[in-house]
């Protein structure tokens, strides 16, 4: 892995206190490419600031990294999500534990502390490389796989719009069996 000079004034425990021990994973859409090609990891950042420097730490730091990010908008409480985008490869869970390896000396947080949860899921998992690489699909074949080439939801949006009745029900898996329980949904 080949990293760039940095260049930035973000030193040691910066960040100490202001970034949540979460990592979300193909939880949104990629802006670079199709979602089968690019992973979106995100967490969140307490405050604008602390997530544009992260933003720009994260981009100057690492080639792999495609695109970083900072939401719009915040979020409860004043948090804003970071993004970054890595290419879908067999490096991916590499690549991440060294990102988020680097962010842990920014925070003073212990990586053994820290969560991930992929896409919807309400499941967490510990943040190490072997975990990432068993629920992560790392090539776009594997994704598409798993998730098929077809947005189901954008397909559904398009039918409801157009006022064609919709015939797809949801998949059965963990999220959506917890909010058919919330629903009384047998």
């Amino acid at each position: 892995m080949d990293y760039k000079q940095l260049t930035e004034n973000l030193e040691g425990g910066d960040l100490k206190r202001l970034i949540h021990n979460e990592l979300h994973i193909d939880e949104y859409k990629s802006k670079m490419g199709e979602d089968c090609d690019v992973c979106v990891v995100s967490f969140k950042v307490a405050g604008k600031e602390p997530s544009a420097d992260l933003v720009s730490f994260i981009e100057k730091g690492y080639k792999d990294v495609l695109d970083a990010d900072v939401s719009s908008g915040e979020k409860e409480g004043g948090d804003y999500l970071v993004f970054v985008e890595l290419a879908r490869n067999k490096e991916l869970p590499e690549q991440i534990i060294v990102i988020m390896t680097d962010i842990m000396n920014l925070t003073e947080q212990d990586i053994n502390e820290w969560r991930v949860r992929y896409q919807k899921s309400t499941k967490d998992h510990l943040l190490t490389a072997e975990i990432l690489r068993s629920i992560i699909p790392l090539s776009p074949e594997a994704y598409n796989r798993k998730y098929g080439e077809k947005d189901v939801e954008a397909i559904n949006n398009m039918k409801a719009m157009a006022g064609v009745p919709i015939t797809t029900t949801a998949p059965v898996n963990d999220y959506t069996e917890s909010l058919r329980r919330a629903a009384g949904i047998k």
